[in-house]
């Protein structure tokens, strides 16, 4: 049994990782040792979750607890880093939401950390887990559509209305939603050249917890990203979207066109257009009841088995590149060369992944 500490126990932990960790904990796979937040009603509820966790407002506690194994970061997104990287330090595993970091230096410690440290570190998101985003990969390898030369990835909602640091410095849409697209274009195309873009705030004043407030961070882009060879992606995105009814990933080859349906974090299959056949395939999903938060049974599963994670600190350091280059770009009209890269994602070692325990259990229960 695997010991957890959770740091952060707003919206992302009260529904979709609570969720997540349920069939876990009923496994006995994990037990949830240590909660934080700085709020007493989120602690005691948690507790109710959790009987017999110590908690703690101070997040530094839970890393020094020394039955925790796991560090568990649901915090807002400018304490990412620096709470990765000293769970890093006291040798735990992490699993850190998106982004792992708010800056380049920070998420250059934790790359360089997480290869010598004796815990894994895995970021946020993690769509390449989904059964869909796999098989779209591997038709990819197969040369299915041929060479992919433009694609096209889409995200986003009108934006929350609790939680003012999405909203400040170090917040913001392509952190909280392009970031999804971002890594799996990646994940799909490998690594980026350079990238241009247009990101600005459309909307400058919100109602937030019941309060007006300026915001300062990006809530709409369109973001270019060149892959090499004349393949070029673009990222749509923001807190400016009310709704959609199209693809969230469109991938143009030179045979044929792949389309993911849903959102790439929440998948709902995929169709496929081949020149040769002259016709759609239809590949419906095959697990509707995936979930964006499935990086954590990955991680259990790879501290059981002893296997690396799917899931590599250096394809989050290159997104968090791509996305301040993406900022960057907006500020100065000027295109941005990427420096960093990250090894392809592959699959091997986790063909004979483990039924998902989800399967065995009612999520609503």
């Amino acid at each position: 049994m695997i010991d957890i500490g959770i740091i952060g126990l707003g919206n992302v932990w009260e529904g979709p990782y609570r969720t997540e960790l349920a069939p876990l904990i009923r496994d006995g796979a994990v037990r949830v040792v240590a909660v934080c937040d700085t709020d007493a009603d989120k602690r005691a509820f948690a507790l109710e979750q959790y009987p017999g966790a110590a908690e703690f407002a101070d997040a530094e506690a839970v890393i020094a607890h020394p039955d925790v194994e796991i560090v568990l970061i649901l915090t807002a997104m400018p304490a990412h880093g620096p709470l990765a990287e000293a769970a890093l330090l006291a040798g735990k595993h992490v699993l850190v939401e998106k982004p792992m970091a708010t800056d380049l230096e920070t998420a250059a410690r934790l790359v360089d950390l997480a290869a010598t440290a004796p815990g894994h570190l895995v970021p946020a998101p993690h769509v390449i887990l989904s059964p869909t985003f796999r098989a779209i990969h591997a038709d990819l390898r197969a040369d299915r559509i041929g060479r992919p030369t433009l694609a096209r990835a889409r995200y986003g909602w009108a934006g929350p209305d609790w939680g003012q640091w999405f909203y400040r410095s170090g917040g913001g849409s392509l952190f909280d939603l392009g970031v999804y697209n971002v890594v799996s274009l990646c994940a799909l195309l490998g690594s980026a050249k350079r990238v241009t873009g247009m990101v600005g705030t459309a909307i400058p004043e919100r109602m937030v917890e019941g309060e007006a407030m300026r915001v300062e961070a990006d809530d709409n882009a369109h973001v270019l990203i060149d892959f090499g060879d004349a393949a070029y992606a673009v990222v749509t995105t923001g807190f400016t979207i009310q709704k959609y009814h199209s693809p969230a990933i469109e991938l143009y080859g030179t045979h044929g066109t792949i389309q993911l349906k849903g959102d790439d974090w929440a998948p709902d299959g995929y169709e496929v257009w081949e020149n040769a056949a002259g016709a759609w395939t239809v590949h419906p999903e095959s697990n509707p009841s995936w979930r964006w938060t499935a990086g954590l049974a990955h991680l259990v599963e790879a501290i059981e088995t002893g296997r690396e994670p799917l899931i590599r600190p250096e394809h989050g350091y290159h997104a968090l590149e791509i996305m301040l280059a993406a900022q960057e770009a907006g500020r100065t009209g000027m295109a941005q060369d990427i420096h960093s890269a990250f090894p392809p994602v592959t699959y091997a070692g986790w063909d004979a992944i483990a039924p998902d325990r989800r399967a065995r259990h009612d999520p609503r229960s």
